[in-house]
């Protein structure tokens, strides 16, 4: 292999692996409660966490009522200490079946969106 043969082969892997880098999205990696879980004792808030860094400015999420009703206590918050996990202060939940829906900035700024189900005590 000759050497200029050789600068093109590290060029183009390291080409590569940037691209890959690039076309990353955060990710939902885990939800407190689980996505399509039963918890016996309702939370006090809702915890996502993300694959990547996010954007607080452009990333938020909201817990529904099997109504449709919107139940944040506060609104939700990307944790200062670590900028991959979005928090969901919820009032006391009955009960019964819930929705989180989120929208997230990743800091390379892609936007992804996403929902689960839970329950509470049933």
């Amino acid at each position: 292999m000759t050497r200029h043969t050789g600068i093109a082969a590290l060029a183009a892997a390291a080409l590569s692996l940037m691209t890959s880098a690039a076309f990353a999205h955060a990710h939902l990696v885990r939800a407190v409660p689980a996505a399509g879980g039963t918890v016996t004792e309702a939370p006090a808030e809702v915890v996502l966490s993300f694959s990547e860094k996010l954007e607080p400015a452009f990333s938020s999420a909201v817990v529904r009522d099997a109504a449709g009703k919107a139940l944040d206590a506060v609104a939700a918050r990307v944790d200062k200490a670590d900028r991959t996990v979005v928090r969901v202060s919820v009032p006391p939940l009955a009960p019964g079946a819930y929705t989180v829906e989120w929208r997230v900035m990743s800091a390379d700024t892609h936007r992804v969106n996403g929902s689960f189900n839970f329950r509470v005590g049933e």
